[in-house]
């Protein structure tokens, strides 16, 4: 089934019959990104929201010194919430404006999307629909407000060690700047507690 991992997913938060499944997944369209390719561009409105079937990608900043920081990282995994498995600017989707994000594939990439008008046109007919909509910017709120707080609160040994209880297999897959900018470590600084991991 093309679309099981999506249906699967939707499931833990609510339950569609047969009839709301069969028009939710008329709206849904199938894209592909090769490894490097720009999913999204900064400047550009955010026109879909796109759940991540397989690959690896990630959203991140140009800052003002040019440096490149890594917002968050995007997968499809037992360990996956929402924040992981949607390929969004949440804000520029749901206010349709210029999104601040670059989104870029890091591995191959199969993504199932829904554009805006299609999304809305969904919330008016189902209210399931309406209800997962919420939880999902209840989701990327309190994603935004824990990491805020954890950079700000907790040191890099700790954020390191929470890294690595959730999604370790991201070490191997991610470059080494990119997690480093997303610990808000230095590379490293990072190559040191990778380390010391194996070590213990």
């Amino acid at each position: 089934m093309m679309f099981s991992k999506y249906k699967i997913f939707i499931e833990k938060y609510i339950s569609y019959n047969f009839i709301e499944w069969t028009l939710f997944k008329s709206k849904l369209k199938i894209e592909r990104f090769k490894k490097g390719d720009t999913i999204l561009h900064i400047g550009d409105t955010c026109t879909a929201l796109r759940f991540i079937n397989s690959g690896l990608a990630r959203a991140y900043i140009i800052t003002e010194n040019g440096k490149d920081y890594t917002w968050s990282i995007f997968f499809n995994d037992k360990n996956s919430h929402i924040v992981n498995l949607f390929v969004i600017d949440y804000d520029s989707f749901l206010n349709q404006t210029p999104s601040q994000l670059n989104i870029e594939a890091i591995e191959d990439c199969e993504l199932f999307s829904v554009n805006y008008k299609d999304v809305q046109f969904l919330y008016d007919k189902l209210k399931k629909g309406e209800r997962f909509g919420r939880l999902m910017s209840q989701e990327a709120y309190s994603y935004l407000h824990n990491q805020t707080i954890d950079r700000q609160t907790k040191t890099a040994q700790e954020r390191f060690d929470n890294f690595m209880k959730k999604t370790p297999f991201l070490l191997e897959k991610v470059p080494q700047y990119q997690i480093a900018s997303l610990l808000d470590i230095t590379p490293q600084y990072l190559s040191q507690l990778k380390r010391k991991h194996i070590k213990n």
